[in-house]
């Protein structure tokens, strides 16, 4: 399998990641990295810290002459904005009395952190919850979609909804789709919405307020049979909705019709299975985005996701300062009014590694020629049924 851990604080020297089981043999294009790291720092509604960071990816171990040997990648991303933190956050002594933060914001970690680990400053718990972690995943995400690439799989996204302004997608000629998305400042296909979204976010920000949103997640090209049906911790959907409402701020995952599956009949609910010498088996419909029973079923695997409002106010909140216990205004803590599009990026990531986990233990071994070989040939059999 693939698997990677990330660590590092939002302000601290460096966020790092460690990636195992990427099989020896694969190309890695560091600029690739870096361009997936740049599409996560933009979008119309994003804060000042953009600006400086400018994040960009050095490989450490496991890649020789631009291919990876089988063992462990290492992915080293600076953090720029450490030189203005360091009395802040030295991992050793430090030269300055540095005042604690004292009030936690509501929906952010800060109050179940510090209670959980017996801390005192805020900062202890926000630095590590922060979604400057996100940075990270997007670098592995980078390496994951890669690999994903040798076999044809793409994956994509695009901005749904941004406070109550909602896309209306099914009004986008298909030819202008994805192209909408990729020059769009939201990432989003509907031109319209777009300008309301952003007089949206104009409003918001004078009011010091922040706005969440939908983004929608698609994976194309993925094979018949990832995941499985035969015990509850293998099921495809399952592992992939633990990842994508892992990413901050994420509070509902929904596959192909989500939740609109709840008023909808069984008859109109399901998709119907056909067959042809050209196609094999195919659907008309993708109703269940892509999964059943816990298996890829060949179709794109569509995934919608529900971002909150950032919970850092300039207009702060009401807390109680953990020192008086007094109610008080809870910390002003530099943040964006709107990161939706961004999410975007992220939750590619996300996908790529588990889609990418997936693929390895269906085809696994240790080479990228070896998983060529064996994805092949399970091509060769489902040709024949």
């Amino acid at each position: 399998m693939i698997r990677f851990t990330t660590s590092g604080e939002s302000h601290g020297k460096a966020l790092v990641a460690i990636i195992e089981g990427i099989p020896a043999g694969l190309k890695i294009n560091q600029e690739y990295i870096n361009k997936e790291l740049s599409r996560r720092q933009q979008g119309y509604g994003r804060g000042k810290r953009m600006l400086i960071e400018q994040d960009k990816a050095e490989i450490l171990s496991g890649v020789r002459h631009q291919r990876t040997l089988g063992s462990p990648i290492t992915l080293l991303i600076p953090n720029k904005d450490y030189k203005n933190n360091q009395d802040i956050m030295s991992p050793f002594s430090y030269t300055k009395v540095v005042k604690p933060l004292l009030k936690p914001r509501p929906g952010h970690a800060d109050l179940p952190g510090l209670i959980k680990y017996g801390l005192e400053d805020v900062r202890d718990i926000s630095e590590r919850a922060s979604a400057r972690e996100t940075a990270a995943r997007v670098a592995v995400g980078a390496v994951c979609k890669t690999f994903l690439k040798e076999f044809k799989i793409d994956i994509m996204s695009y901005t749904l909804q941004v406070g109550n302004v909602i896309s209306d997608v099914s009004a986008v000629q298909k030819g202008e789709f994805w192209k909408n998305v990729e020059t769009s400042s939201l990432k989003c296909p509907d031109i319209k919405a777009e300008l309301q979204m952003r007089r949206l976010i104009d409003r918001v920000l004078k009011k010091g307020d922040t706005l969440g949103g939908k983004v929608v997640v698609v994976a194309k090209n993925v094979p018949i049979g990832l995941g499985s049906h035969t015990q509850w911790d293998l099921k495809f959907d399952g592992r992939l909705a633990r990842s994508l409402i892992s990413i901050q701020a994420v509070k509902s995952v929904e596959f192909g019709l989500g939740v609109k599956l709840a008023e909808t009949l069984g008859s109109a609910a399901h998709d119907e299975i056909f067959y042809s010498k050209k196609n094999g088996f195919y659907r008309t419909t993708n109703r269940a985005g892509g999964i059943e029973g816990g298996l890829s079923n060949g179709e794109p695997i569509t995934i919608t996701c529900t971002m909150k409002p950032l919970p850092s106010l300039v207009n702060s909140l009401t807390s109680v300062n953990l020192e008086t216990k007094k109610m008080s205004k809870a910390e002003v803590v530099r943040s964006d009014v709107c990161a939706v599009a961004s999410l975007g990026v992220v939750c590619e990531s996300a996908l790529a590694c588990e889609i990418a986990s997936a693929f390895k233990e269906k085809f696994g071994a240790d080479s990228l020629n070896d998983i060529k070989n064996n994805f092949n040939s399970y091509n060769k059999r489902q040709k024949a049924l």
